[in-house]
């Protein structure tokens, strides 16, 4: 099968839905199908060699932008379109992106939904006549919901198929301001008829994004998360005191203060406990870290946390092989959890808050433990109660890397997406 696979990039950062997509796209590669991997808006960050490989971003973020902003930069020379296309010229525009307003990003985001009835039409258009004169695919792919304003165009101009990925949209709608959130929703929906299929990344998600965007029942599917875990490995020995690791975004959102104020609580109780905090950061998310380090300093705990910040692959790894246990307690309804099964594939268990797509991979897996969510001293007393009990920890490691290295692999991702995709007319 011949499918293009469209992802927004980052630019600047690593994103768990671009780790996602690239493994994804290599493994139905190595299921024997042709797959074209396109970046949208900004170069595609991964910790592995891109699947995209040299393959030019399309729609650049910086045209779109000022396309979007200024009515006449459409009639601009063509020159400066390619220039704003630059892969440096469009890192550096990330590297500003917090500088967006609530507004502006809401104003984006509708129009992209609304796809060829909005103000990005031509762009989008543009990019539809584009992959057809690269050679008319059998299936488009969509990385996530945000993208679903193309699958008119793509049904109308293509006559292709429409397969459009959910991965954690509600969260970031949810969060724009009126009236772009209720209008993004509303745009979201009435692209329902060009999908062909909505997979959604656990059965939690599957269930939230049926109701949010009034689906039937054969309209959306699950198709779990997976990854190609080679190169992940347990540590030789375990660590010699007692480690909590973090691995996600340093935002609020994804429960590092959470897990900071439960170390304030566990620390006099364990002395020797260390907490290692790791991942992704952007320039926007500055003032928050600094303000977790103020409380950490405060406690005097500043000596027992070690910060790494934009991991390579190697250095992720390390960085689990480090851990006695990992715990990024989210404080809104995950789709997934790439961190949990990451975590897994290198022996480490996990201790996640009671909710969303959290506690379902926990569930599958069998390698963790649940808390109440959003409680700083429960999530302290249920990490307490693990360190103290190694028995207990080795059996959820093992039991964990097991059914992760069998259950949750790119391979079966893959496998599973193209059992749908063959449904597909």
């Amino acid at each position: 099968m011949k499918i293009v696979h469209l992802t927004p990039g980052t630019g600047n950062f690593h994103c768990g839905s671009c780790l996602r997509d690239n493994h994804l796209v290599k493994a139905l590669r190595r299921l024997g199908h042709e797959v074209t991997m396109v970046p949208l808006y900004l170069p595609l960050v991964t910790d592995d060699e891109p699947a995209s490989g040299s393959a030019p971003v399309q729609v650049g973020g910086i045209n779109l932008y000022l396309r979007q902003k200024l009515s006449l930069f459409r009639f601009l020379p063509r020159v400066l379109f390619r220039f704003l296309d630059k892969p440096g010229v469009l890192r550096a525009a990330a590297d500003r992106a917090s500088m967006t307003s609530a507004k502006e990003l809401g104003e984006m985001t509708l129009e992209t939904l609304r796809g060829q009835n909005g103000r990005q039409a031509e762009d989008w258009q543009r990019l539809v006549d584009w992959i057809g004169a690269e050679g008319k695919p059998d299936l488009i792919s969509l990385s996530n919901g945000l993208l679903s304003g193309l699958a008119p165009a793509i049904r109308k101009t293509l006559g292709v198929p429409v397969l459009c990925s959910l991965q954690g949209e509600d969260s970031f709608l949810d969060t724009l301001p009126e009236p772009y959130k209720t209008g993004a929703w509303d745009a979201f929906r009435a692209n329902n008829s060009s999908v062909g299929r909505y997979l959604a990344t656990s059965d939690y998600y599957r269930c939230v994004m049926k109701e949010r965007l009034q689906l039937a029942d054969d309209q959306i599917v699950t198709v779990r998360n997976g990854m190609d875990f080679s190169g992940y490995l347990p540590a030789a020995a375990p660590p010699a005191v007692p480690v909590i690791g973090y691995l996600a975004r340093l935002c609020h959102g994804k429960g590092l203060q959470t897990l900071v104020d439960a170390f304030v609580l566990l620390a006099p109780r364990l002395p020797e406990a260390r907490l290692a905090i790791a991942g992704t950061t952007t320039a926007a998310d500055a003032p928050f870290i600094a303000s977790q380090k103020k409380i950490l300093a405060k406690a005097g705990l500043t000596e027992r946390v070690a910060w790494q910040e934009n991991l390579s692959f190697e250095e992720k790894v390390r960085h689990l092989q480090g851990l006695s246990v990992l715990s990024v307690p989210a404080t809104y309804g995950e789709a997934f959890g790439l961190y949990v099964i990451e975590a897994l594939a290198c022996g480490v268990p996990v201790v996640e808050p009671e909710h969303a797509g959290l506690t379902e991979v926990v569930k599958a897996t069998g390698g963790g433990v649940l808390c109440a969510p959003d409680d700083p001293g429960a999530l302290a007393d249920a990490l307490e109660a693990l360190l103290r009990d190694e028995p207990r920890r080795q059996e959820l490691a093992a039991r964990g890397r097991e059914t992760v290295l069998r259950e949750f692999t790119s391979d079966r991702m893959a496998h599973d997406f193209a059992v749908v995709a063959a449904q597909l007319k």
